[in-house]
């Protein structure tokens, strides 16, 4: 059945079966990498959603801010490079946005997409059209922000939606960060390996909580 919110221990819940996909998505995510980059973007996240799992799991999660935090740290402490400080501080910012909540709902959807996506941007320098995760993170935040009077159910299924219009946008680009950088225009038809994260991420969190 649909939630309408999140309680702290289903945010933890939603966040491992974040992880778990992503680990099984590690091979997709090194493909993706390859055509644009060195490949080890699948095996970093691999690492990093290990790390992430094993510290959700270490004991009961103290506040919502604390479990989407914690994967950011984890994350961060292990994965090391780009990706580390990218999704790191996607998860940490937008753990800090929901200080004080007792629910997760369609407002602070919003609230951690924004502080999230705001962090990554400040530390990277990308916008929308770079061919980074910022392409899949931006149109997610953005329509979270239209939805905020919403049941969290449609709020996140509409937020993936964007998220996956991101990606897809992401493979008509010439990168603008990056080793992908280099490889100007032969980089049309393949889209951003972060932003494809982005999408199983958000795409893992939509199907909790549409369940």
């Amino acid at each position: 059945m649909p939630k309408a919110n999140l309680s702290k221990d289903e945010v933890k819940a939603m966040l491992l079966l974040a992880c778990e996909r992503i680990i099984a998505a590690e091979p997709q995510l090194s493909e993706a990498d390859r055509n644009l980059g060195d490949g080890d973007h699948g095996l970093g996240m691999q690492r990093g959603m290990t790390a992430a799992t094993e510290k959700l799991n270490a004991g009961d999660v103290e506040s919502i801010e604390k479990a989407f935090s914690s994967v950011g740290l984890a994350m961060m402490s292990s994965m090391g490079g780009a990706s580390g400080a990218i999704f790191g501080t996607f998860f940490r910012n937008g753990g800090k946005a929901l200080a004080g909540k007792e629910i997760f709902d369609a407002a602070g959807l919003a609230a951690f997409l924004r502080a999230g996506v705001d962090g990554v941007k400040q530390r990277g320098g990308a916008s929308v059209g770079d061919k980074t995760v910022v392409d899949a993170m931006e149109p997610a935040a953005d329509k979270a922000a239209e939805m905020t009077g919403a049941d969290l159910s449609a709020a996140i299924n509409a937020v993936s939606s964007a998220a996956e219009a991101g990606l897809e946008a992401s493979k008509s680009m010439v990168a603008k960060f990056g080793r992908a950088k280099t490889l100007g225009e032969a980089a049309i038809g393949f889209p951003d390996a972060g932003a494809l994260s982005v999408t199983v991420i958000i795409g893992a969190m939509n199907d909790y909580i549409t369940a």
